[in-house]
């Protein structure tokens, strides 16, 4: 299942791993762009995927869709989980694609900079960590403004949990040669990170920099993982650096 907003060059954007923030932030790109915004295998609103057994499985799937789509060197958008995707693909096809974002990405495992694993946060604690403005966060869960029924909230987690589980099965939340790979993209590649991040670590930014060639850094003050939700400048800089 694909959503598609606005007008102009294509921008495929990748969710994290769950569908809890939605897609309301796109809208700031779609002023100068064609956003594609897909739901991962077994996320959201698309079907369920048994055969997924890790990463790599997504990938070649993105890359299929890409082709199915007919779209020409879109620029390619990640968001933490969605961000180590988007790195990935960009090691093996980066010649397929234009620029890249990477905001707040996974999948490095740095020992010096731990992530969080929010799936064993105290559920009353999940919004702390996803905004440093709880209320930002807060919204999305249930009570919240933008939130669904309880029960459906429930059960959409518990779906994408069994989905995350099996991109998990081969090498958890990364893979261990990840870092090596990065040499390997040639994209011009913005990392964004707010600096209040608690699921991953804003340290880590310098490293996904000094790995990747044509790469430069973009930190938000006072914001946490859910950057572009807290601070919509953030969208608006990640449009400006793709108009480039």
């Amino acid at each position: 299942m694909i959503k598609v907003i606005g007008e102009g060059p294509a921008v495929l954007a990748l969710h994290g791993a769950a569908t809890i923030e939605g897609h309301e932030w796109a809208r700031g790109l779609a002023d100068r762009f064609r956003v594609y915004l897909p739901f991962h295998p077994g996320f959201g609103e698309s079907g369920p995927a048994p055969h997924i057994c890790g990463m790599q499985d997504v990938i070649m799937h993105y890359l299929r869709l890409v082709a199915a789509l007919g779209l020409d060197r879109p620029h390619l958008v990640g968001h933490s989980m969605g961000g180590w995707m988007a790195a990935e693909i960009a090691v093996v096809a980066g010649e397929r694609f234009a620029r890249l974002v990477l905001n707040a990405p996974a999948g490095l495992n740095h020992p010096d900079y731990p992530s969080t694993d929010v799936s064993k946060l105290a559920p009353p604690d999940v919004p702390h960590y996803l905004a440093h403005r709880t209320e930002i966060a807060a919204r999305y869960f249930p009570g919240g403004a933008l939130a669904p029924p309880a029960e459906q909230f429930i059960a959409a987690r518990q779906r994408e949990g069994e989905a995350l589980s099996n991109i998990r099965k081969a090498h958890g939340m990364g893979h261990p040669n990840l870092r090596r790979w990065l040499s390997r993209i040639p994209n011009d590649t913005l990392i964004v990170w707010g600096d209040r991040d608690r699921v991953a670590l804003p340290g880590q930014a310098g490293i996904w920099a000094r790995e990747i060639p044509n790469a430069r850094i973009h930190i938000v003050p006072g914001v946490g993982h859910f950057a572009m939700q807290e601070d919509p400048a953030c969208v608006t800089a990640i449009g400006d650096f793709l108009a480039g």
